[in-house]
């Protein structure tokens, strides 16, 4: 295992259950508990988690994740996803973003295309793939979220003047019952309005993501048309997203 897969496996153990040990992390990685030291003093230096005597604890101070942490989580999941997306994409469309980790990849796996236009209120995202001659880049503004997200009145008055060809989501929740959710009502209203705006609307989540319940509904599932997701999704959770009519695609 790599290093970078290494420090990813554990965030999400970290993520999971709050707080992990170095004689845990070591056997279950098949590494020295030397180098699992190494690599909890690395991420604490970042601010990714907090280190203890033997071991460390999440750095969170409420449910929503910081964009740093999520960023490191999960990495060739989010990879795959992305690029899994972008195959989606056909030569001269108009593709809607929202923010996320998963929908930065999106846009590096997009980077090198040409002929598409981009319509996006993530600052990071604008940020990738502003200077690429193939990509038209559209950046919605509105309210900043830490998410480096624009949300709010403006940024759905701004996107009624757009028709998109298919738009990308990301999600905090996914359920057949509640269907997608975030943690902040206001980034749920303008998720909701790249929603109705795309001819196709795509859910990108990876698999950690399937089976919670956030506090903001962006849409019931009758309002997308596909999700991609990775292969740790349980196959009965993928058997019921797929019962409500949605296309499920795993990678």
């Amino acid at each position: 295992m790599r290093k970078s897969e290494r420090l990813s496996e554990i965030l999400d153990q970290v993520g999971r259950q709050g707080t992990v040990d170095v004689a845990a992390l070591a056997a279950a990685l098949g590494v020295s508990g030397a180098t699992i030291r190494r690599d909890l003093q690395a991420l604490s230096r970042n601010q990714l988690l907090v280190r203890t005597h033997g071991g460390a604890v999440s750095n969170e101070a409420g449910d929503e994740k910081p964009t740093r942490v999520k960023a490191a989580m999960r990495q060739l999941e989010k990879r795959s996803i992305g690029r899994a997306g972008a195959a989606l994409v056909a030569d001269g469309a108009v593709v809607g973003m929202t923010g996320g980790t998963t929908a930065l990849e999106l846009s590096r796996a997009l980077a090198q295309r040409r002929g598409i236009t981009v319509v996006t209120n993530a600052i990071n995202i604008a940020s990738e793939l502003v200077g690429h001659a193939g990509i038209r880049l559209v950046l919605i503004g509105g309210i900043a979220r830490s998410t480096y997200e624009l949300v709010g009145p403006a940024a759905e008055a701004m996107l009624a003047k757009y028709h998109l060809d298919i738009a990308f989501i990301g999600v905090d929740g996914l359920t057949p019952e509640e269907g997608c959710t975030t943690y902040d009502e206001m980034e749920a209203q303008t998720d909701l309005a790249f929603l109705r705006r795309a001819r196709r609307s795509v859910v990108i989540a990876d698999s950690s993501k399937i089976g919670r319940v956030t506090f903001a509904r962006i849409s019931l599932l009758s309002g997308v048309t596909d999700i991609i997701t990775d292969r740790g999704a349980h196959p009965d959770q993928l058997a019921a997203l797929r019962r409500t009519g949605v296309h499920v695609t795993t990678v």
